[in-house]
Order: structure tokens, then C-alpha cells, then sequence
């Protein structure tokens, strides 16, 4: 049961508990006697899926009232995620002929980051703590890979060689970069874990980018070998199963904005959270 004050309230329903926070308040000055006018008190109902849609968290109870001034960030950071991600992916694949991310480093060091790390800061006021750490691990990640492939920084000139100027294919060069993308795989891998709590398409494409960075690490480590068959071979492997985090990012993102612009549409993500016992706490705001 909720408690209702004179105001316009939203019922959010957290996966089997309700709350009610007042938009706006309502008071005997609001009202105009001669014409009769006055502000009506309403519910909104949202159900836990639409919530999922909005916001991909499970619902945490927390103090404060700011989700009620800024608007959903979630969707801004996805669409950072994925122009990189996609962007990234059809390159290693080779679509339309393409080689070398040098000609797209912006899009790492600025299209990808700087939304997500917007979508970071207001997930951080609003308190949407996974949200915030998604959005914080992934503009550090395209940052770091970005002036791993901006060609006037020369980061392989170290490991220069008259046979190889550029030190780009130096086994000391490309053992480094192996072992970044491997433990980036497991931080990723670590995030997939939490998603479990979340829905099935969060879930995947956590999934698909962990295994995703074990490839391309390991692709790294085939050159650093000299053998470029099984770089090869890796990297595709890899970059398809990027791609499809692309495609399932597009829908994520899709989904999340028809639900905040109220299109009709009705469109799965495959809740997770009733196979969890609820750990909610009740947190009262001063």
C-alpha cells in the first residue's frame, strides 16, 4: 500500500515491493477558485519490466529525490557503447574493405567516451550504482584503446627494430597488449556475473564482450609469436561476437528510448531478477 500526499506520485514497483514518490507538490495556492481548476492527484503504475527497460538495474532502494529532476542517462551511454563498439567491429572484420583503426580514433577517444562518461556522472548523482560502473569502465576502456591506436604517440617505437621501425609487430610490443586486453576480459567477465541479477540481453552482451577480449588478446599474442594464421582467425572470431554485442546494444538502446518516449512496443529483455531472493533494504530519506 502506498501513501498518497496532495501531488502528482509515481508508483514504482521493485520486483514485488511498491513505493510512492511525489512529483509535485500540490498546494491550496495551486488551485484557481473562480475557475474551478485544481491540481488532481494521480498514480502511475510502472511494472518492474519497463523499469528493467529504463533504467537495467535491478531497483535498489536509496535516499534522495534527484531521479526526479534529471532525465534517464542510461540510453546516452549506450549509444556511446555502441557507435565504438560497432564502429570497432565491422574494422577488424574488414567490412567494405576497411584496415587500421587510425582513421576512427576519434570515435574512442571522444564519440564513445565523452557520452559515456556524461551518462557516468548523472547515473553517479542519481545513484544507479551498477549503471555508473558500467558507464565508468567502458569510457576508461575506449580512452586507453584509443591512444593505443593514435599513431603520433609511436608506442611501439621501444621496440624498434631495423627490421620493424614502427615496433608494431615486436613480440615484447604485442605481448603488452595481449595481456590488457586479457584482464580487461576479466574485469568484463566480472560485470557479466552482477548482470545475472539483471536480464538475459544485458546478461549476453556482457558475455559476448568478455569472451570477445580473451580472442583479440590472444590474437595479439599469436603475432607476438609470429603466427599471423591464428591472429587472424582470432581476431574475426572475436570481432563477430563484438559485432553482435553491437547489434544487442542497438536493441538495448532502441528499447530504452521507446519506453522514456511511450512508444507502443513491447520488447523483451528477459528478466532475471525473480530467480534472486530479494536483498532490498529499506532506506528512508531525511
Amino acid at each position: 500500500m502506498s501513501n498518497h500526499t496532495n501531488g502528482i506520485s509515481v508508483m514504482e514497483t521493485n520486483y514485488g515491493t511498491s513505493s510512492t514518490h511525489t512529483l509535485t507538490p500540490c498546494h491550496t495556492d495551486d488551485l484557481d477558485v473562480e475557475k474551478g481548476l485544481g491540481r488532481a492527484q494521480t498514480t502511475v503504475s510502472i511494472p518492474s519490466e519497463l523499469f528493467e527497460k529504463l533504467c537495467l538495474a535491478p531497483k535498489v532502494p536509496h535516499a534522495g529525490n534527484d531521479t526526479r529532476r534529471f532525465a534517464n542517462p542510461t540510453p546516452l551511454g549506450f549509444v556511446g557503447f555502441v557507435i565504438s563498439t560497432f564502429t570497432f567491429s565491422m574494422i577488424l572484420l574488414g567490412f567494405g574493405g576497411a584496415s587500421g583503426l587510425s582513421p576512427v580514433v576519434g570515435i574512442f577517444l571522444f564519440t564513445g567516451p565523452v557520452l559515456l562518461f556524461v551518462a557516468m556522472i548523472f547515473e553517479w548523482i542519481m545513484g544507479n550504482f551498477f549503471p555508473m560502473m558500467v558507464m565508468g569502465l567502458f569510457t576508461v576502456f575506449w580512452l586507453s584503446f584509443g591512444l593505443l591506436n593514435l599513431p603520433t604517440l609511436e608506442l611501439g617505437s621501444p621496440f624498434a627494430t631495423p627490421s620493424d621501425p614502427t615496433g608494431l609487430s615486436s613480440q615484447g610490443y604485442n605481448a603488452a597488449v595481449a595481456l590488457y586486453l586479457i584482464v580487461w576480459g576479466f574485469a568484463l567477465f566480472t560485470f557479466f556475473i552482477f548482470t545475472l541479477k539483471v536480464n538475459l540481453v544485458f546478461a549476453t552482451l556482457f558475455f559476448l564482450v568478455s569472451i570477445g577480449s580473451w580472442l583479440l588478446g590472444a590474437a595479439y599474442f599469436k603475432v607476438s609469436n609470429g603466427d599471423y594464421a591464428g591472429a587472424m582467425l582470432c581476431q574475426k572470431v572475436g570481432a563477430s561476437l563484438l559485432f553482435v554485442d553491437g547489434i544487442l546494444g542497438w536493441y538495448v538502446c532502441f528499447a530504452m528510448m521507446a519506453a522514456e518516449m511511450r512508444l507502443p512496443l513491447s520488447l523483451p529483455f528477459g528478466d532475471l531478477s525473480h530467480f534472486w531472493p530479494s536483498t532490498n533494504v529499506e532506506i528512508k530519506s531525511e
